[in-house]
């Protein structure tokens, strides 16, 4: 059972969407992704990691505590990607955003910590979504623990990929 909780559509404060522009020549395409002129300290990438997403696959929802991500959807393939901002003192608390990116639409989309997110490959075809968040993953020498709560484990979580 699913929680009830309301949700309003509308931006999210500190969210940042910065569309990709794709240099395309006969040999392919460039990308830039991140530049360290463009971004504030706190926002600087620690790492930096890709996954594959199979069509159909979501993944999330979840929160950081402190990690801020820096996602990039270039394609192959699109993806449904939905934002809850869970921050009680944010003035855009319960706001709600959702947005297809990827392929169709290069867009990177910077997530600040208590931000709730998931995504979910609508495209049809494997996806890649390349990530930049600004903390090690379980910390130096993964020495730490994981600060990543887990919403798409609780059978009563509000932020519902499906019922959006």
């Amino acid at each position: 059972m699913i929680v009830s909780r309301s949700f309003n559509k509308g931006p999210i404060d500190g969210v940042e969407i910065r569309k990709l522009k794709k240099f395309v020549d006969e040999r392919g395409w460039l990308c830039e992704l991140f530049r360290n002129d463009e971004v504030n300290e706190p926002l600087l990438p620690a790492m930096c990691y890709a996954s594959l997403s199979r069509a159909g696959v979501t993944r999330g929802p979840h929160e950081h505590v402190d990690q801020a991500d820096w996602f990039c959807f270039l394609g192959p393939s699109n993806f449904l990607l939905v934002l809850w901002d869970n921050r009680k003192d944010s003035p855009t608390f319960d706001n709600r955003m959702r947005m297809v990116v990827g392929e169709d639409d290069p867009t990177a989309v910077i997530v600040p910590a208590g931000v709730v997110h998931g995504y979910r490959n609508v495209g049809g075809k494997d996806g890649l979504v390349i990530n930049l968040p600004n903390r090690l993953f379980a910390g130096p020498k993964r020495a730490q623990p994981v600060d990543e709560l887990r919403h798409e484990i609780d059978p009563q979580s509000p932020f519902d990929m499906d019922g959006i």
